[in-house]
This record gives C-alpha cells, structure tokens and sequence, in this order.
C-alpha cells in the first residue's frame, strides 16, 4: 500500500510567538547579570502582553467591525468594481501610488501600525485585479518601511531620539536627519515600488508565478472571491457612493489626526476636541477606535441599515479580525518578558561595549546590525530610542563621527525589522489579513528587504564620514 506523502506545514503564528517567548525565557536562566524568568512569567506574558498591546488589539476589533458595516452596504464592492473597470490593463499603477502615499505617513509620523486599517480593502482590490495578497501586504510593508526607514519628522524615532540625545547633552542638527532621511526615503521606496510591480506584471500573466501554496490560495478566495467579490454588472449607486466618502474622509481624519501639528508650528487643529477631548494631532489609538466606532454608526445610518443589521455587521466585522487583535497581543508578551527580566538592557550594553574601538567606517555598518537585533526585542522605535541614544550617542560622538546619523540608523533598523521580524504584531497581524503564511512572507520579501539594508548603511556611511 502506497504511503501518503504527508507535507510539512509551518505552525500558525501563535505557536511560533509561543515557542520564541519560551526560548527567551530560557535564555534568561543562563544570564547572571539579569532576572531569570519565571514559568508564571511565561504563562503570563500573553496576559500581560495583551494588556500592553490593549489600545492597538481594541482599535484592530473596532476596525474590523467598521469594515463589517461598510461591507454589509456593498459599497466597498462596488467601488472596487469601478475601480478596476476604470484602470482596465493598468491596475499595476495602484502598487506604486498607494506605495508613495504610505511612505509619506511613514516619514512624517511614523505609520506602521496604523497600516493594520488598509489590509482588508487594498487586499480585496488587488485580488479583484488579477493579483495575489503578497502584492497587496508588500505594497503596504515597503511603502510604510521605505518611510519609517527614512523617518524625516517621525516623531516616534526623531523626535524621541533628539530628546534622548538632549538627555546627555547633545543638540542634533535636524537638517542632516531630514536630509539623510528623505535620500533614504526616496531611495528605499523606489527599490520597493520596482520589486512589487515586477512581482506583480509575473503573477498578472501567469498565476502559477505566485509564491502562494495551494492551502493559501484556498483560504485567499474563500476569504476574497466569489460572493465576497463585487458583481461587475451591479449599479454603483448613489447612497454607496455617499458612504464611500465618508469611508474615505474616515481616513484621512485618521491621518490627520496622527500627525503632530504643533512640532510643525501648525496650529489649524488646536480646537477640534469636541469629538475625543484630545485635539486632531494628539490623537491616538484611543481616539482612533472612538472615530472608528463613530463612523460605523454614522455609515450605517446613512446607507438605511437597521439598528440590528448595523450590531450585527459590527460584530461579525469585529471577529473575522479577532485572531488579528490575539497575535499582535500574544507578540507584544515576548517585549514584557524581555523588559521585565532586564534582558533588553543586557543585551544594549553588551553591543555598545563591543562597538568601542571601532573605525569610523566600519561603525555605521557594524551599529546596524546591532540596532537590528535590539530592534527584535525592543520592538518600539520610541523606546529603543529612549533607552539606547544616551549611550549609543555619545559613543559615536566621542569617536569624532555624526551622531545624528545614529537617529538614521535606529529609524532604519526599526523599518526594516518590523517588516520580517514574527515579534512584531503589525506584521503578523497584517499577514493573517492578507490569509499568507508567515513562511511564505519570509521567502517573498527578503531581497527587497536585504536591498533596502545594503543601500541603507551606504548611504548612512557616506553621511558619517562626510558631514
């Protein structure tokens, strides 16, 4: 009797997030110079991890339900439809327009997270067009790394690097991180722009060129085609064209009110309280998923949707995203045990230590790679900063080099880790959405990922030893 070959199949990203929470753990036992972890602490870094990825896990939920309600109108179909119609044997021009558009919400203010928001939609339109959703996740990814990477004014990598080197008393020259930032940014993105579109042009002539396995391809129409699909002779109809602007001006008041207006001298917004308390630029996750609830119930209405047809879209929009919400919380638990034993400062000190010496251009290459693998267990661009610049900072300076460019060096590793690193729950999250496996993201994105890199530290290395 002939055997059945039975094919190996990558653990679903919990397990991964588990079986690397417990290998942290572990380690911490092997190191004298920190808190060893506890099998409570295991056991609890989901619990505790979810209660430090609240705020992003509520706003995913509340997102999804939004999305059920605007599907529940048909709008979003029938959008898409138009769309695809209109750009009839062009659609391979959404990849590089939405690619810029996120890469300018990356270099301003840091958007990554709030990416989570255009996975369902950009997914449904590129699979409508012929593509797969590794076109519709990179298009997103790149874009939002090539901007984090070349953070200009991102006040998440910038702004909390400059205040950390304040700290220690040194006053960085924003004009060298602007100019460095926008080079790598404008670089970075049109490395990603060619790969996706190139990717793209293969799969569109021939599906058999996709990286997708049978079992995602399975899961990516059951999730996106046939009735989930818009039907190309239904009537756009005015009320659906009606909430497609408000879907519309829902994110661009997301955006707005992310972008901190007042570091600009811009003060347009300093009234605008009266929804959330907090005024537009000040906003958050918080009052993100406030609007976003807001807005649901506002679509609903307008379309003539029923009180219970607008709970129970919610609620079924609010689940088909729970396993979403579960994996960036079960990420984040690996961050609080690294953070709660004293192994991210350990390992920090370890890699400034073995940075002293080093020549000057050898030093940028040699503190990326350091940043990265801090990047992996300090996953928050913010907090890296805030606990690494005071000594990673004055490193560089002693050694009579530029240390703004450290500010580079900690934006681009953030980027560019956040994008394949399995600790970072946007990633997993937005990969779970687009129904692709996190093996297969590996596979797909690490030439344009390793480009990026290599460019990256030359551009930095140039900057280190010129200015």
């Amino acid at each position: 009797m002939e055997k059945r070959k039975t094919q190996f199949r990558m653990p679903t990203a919990f397990t991964v997030l588990i079986l690397l929470t417990i290998v942290v753990a572990i380690i911490t036992q092997f190191i004298p110079a920190i808190t060893p972890a506890k099998a409570s602490d295991v056991v609890m870094a989901p619990i505790d991890g979810f209660a430090s990825a609240l705020g992003v896990s509520l706003f995913v939920l509340v997102l999804g339900g939004f999305l059920g309600v605007v599907m529940k109108t048909g709008s979003l179909n029938a959008g898409i439809t138009a769309v695809v119609k209109k750009l009839n044997g062009k659609e391979t021009w959404m990849i590089p327009i939405l690619m810029f558009l996120i890469s300018v919400g990356g270099t301003t203010y840091g958007m990554f997270e709030e990416t989570i928001a255009f996975y369902a939609l950009v997914t449904s339109t590129m699979v409508a067009a012929g593509f797969d959703p590794l076109i519709a996740a990179s298009t997103i990814l790149l874009g939002s790394t090539a901007g984090t990477l070349g953070a200009t004014v991102n006040p998440f990598s910038v702004s909390a690097s400059v205040d950390a080197l304040n700290s220690v008393g040194i006053e960085s020259n924003q004009t060298i991180i602007i100019l460095a930032g926008c080079v790598s940014w404008i670089v970075c993105y049109l490395i990603g722009a060619v790969f996706v579109v190139r990717y793209a042009n293969k799969v569109k002539a021939d599906r058999k060129a996709s990286l997708l396995t049978e079992d995602e391809w399975a899961s990516v129409e059951k999730e996106y085609s046939g009735d989930k699909q818009p039907d190309a002779s239904a009537d756009f109809t005015l009320r659906q064209k009606v909430v497609l602007v408000l879907f519309g001006i829902s994110f661009v008041v997301m955006i707005v009110g992310m972008i901190p207006w007042n570091s600009f001298d811009i003060h347009l917004f300093d009234h605008t309280s009266f929804l959330t308390g907090v005024n537009l630029g000040d906003w958050y996750f918080s009052e993100l998923t406030a609007w976003f609830l807001v807005m649901a119930i506002v679509i609903g209405l307008v379309y003539g949707l029923k009180e219970r047809e607008i709970v129970n879209s919610f609620l079924g929009g609010a689940g088909d995203l729970i396993g979403v919400a579960l994996v960036i919380a079960v990420s984040r638990g690996i961050s609080v045990i690294m953070s709660s034993t004293g192994l991210d400062m350990y390992i920090l000190e370890k890699a400034s230590g073995a940075l002293q010496g080093t020549s000057s251009l050898l030093f940028t290459g040699v503190s990326y790679i350091v940043y990265l693998l801090l990047s992996v267990l300090i996953p928050s661009s913010s907090g890296l900063a805030t606990v690494s610049m005071p000594i990673m900072g004055p490193l560089a300076q002693n050694l009579g080099l530029v240390p703004e460019i450290m500010v580079c060096v900690l934006s681009g590793s953030c980027a560019l880790i956040n994008c394949i690193s399995p600790t970072s729950g946007t990633l997993m999250g937005a990969i779970s959405i687009c129904r692709v496996e996190f093996s297969t993201w590996v596979r797909y994105i690490w030439k344009p990922l390793a480009a990026m890199l290599v460019v990256h530290i030359v551009i930095l290395s140039i900057g280190m030893v010129v200015l």
